[in-house]
């Protein structure tokens, strides 16, 4: 593993007990963060914390992050905690059911556009403030490939991780000369518990599109990440950083 110098920076995690996000906070420790992991979960929460005390200093705050009273809260509780706040990663997501869109309910829609999009800009505008105050920081978005191509009986969340796609362009144009860089991600499948929540016949069709022909790992994305978080990444902002084993096309 190569290592990052992250020292003095505090982070924020999102969706970080488990999975992808666990493997972020990982890195981003090991390279000398501290970070605080959010998530609904509490007790996965609690375990997450546990099994990266030796990795160094975690805090944890358990929210919805579809409520934007609760995201401000534990921005402005983190701050308090950490005395900064210079690195973002909002990776909580969920997968929603796979349905043709016109079967799909209002409700199910809602659900997956809350959490996987309006529950992103809600942390940035909460967290944005407090970053801006030291005119610095680093904030990466955890989008799919799926906002770039569109997968079919997915168009919720397809048209959610666009519109992340979209936010990350937006807001990194709006902080680029205030010090704080933004950028996302777009992985194909990655083997984690998310899985659990698609068909069968839904993974098989995007493993099929990756010209590697196996998934992504978790400790991939994590190194990714932690690049983009790192003052390494110091002229690219606004920008998508493809990790889908050669399904991206653009």
């Amino acid at each position: 593993m190569n290592h990052l110098d992250l020292k003095g920076r505090n982070g924020i995690v999102t969706g970080g007990a488990r999975g992808i996000g666990f493997a972020i906070a990982q890195r981003l420790l090991v390279s000398g963060a501290r970070v605080c992991l959010w998530d609904r979960d509490g007790a996965a929460l609690e375990a997450a914390s546990k099994a990266l005390g030796g990795s160094g200093e975690v805090r944890t705050r358990v929210l919805d992050l579809t409520r934007p009273d609760e995201v401000s809260a534990a921005a402005a509780w983190t701050r308090a905690e950490l005395g900064s706040i210079e690195l973002l990663v909002n990776n909580a997501g969920v997968a929603g059911v796979n349905k043709r869109t016109w079967e799909f309910s209002p409700d199910e829609w809602r659900a997956v556009i809350e959490t996987n999009l309006n529950a992103v800009f809600y942390v940035c505008n909460a967290v944005v403030p407090h970053m801006l105050q030291r005119r610095y920081g680093r904030i990466v978005n955890i989008a799919s490939i799926a906002g770039k191509e569109g997968n079919p009986n997915a168009a919720h969340y397809s048209a959610a991780k666009a519109g992340v796609i979209g936010l990350t362009k937006s807001l990194g144009k709006e902080l680029a000369k205030e010090g704080i860089i933004v950028n996302c991600v777009t992985p194909a499948v990655i083997q984690t518990d998310i899985l659990k929540q698609v068909e069968q016949y839904h993974i098989d069709y995007m493993l099929s599109k990756i010209p590697m022909g196996r998934f992504g790992k978790v400790e991939e994305a994590a190194a990714l990440v932690a690049w983009l978080c790192s003052e390494d990444c110091s002229f690219t902002t606004g920008a998508v950083f493809d990790l889908s084993g050669g399904r991206a096309t653009y």
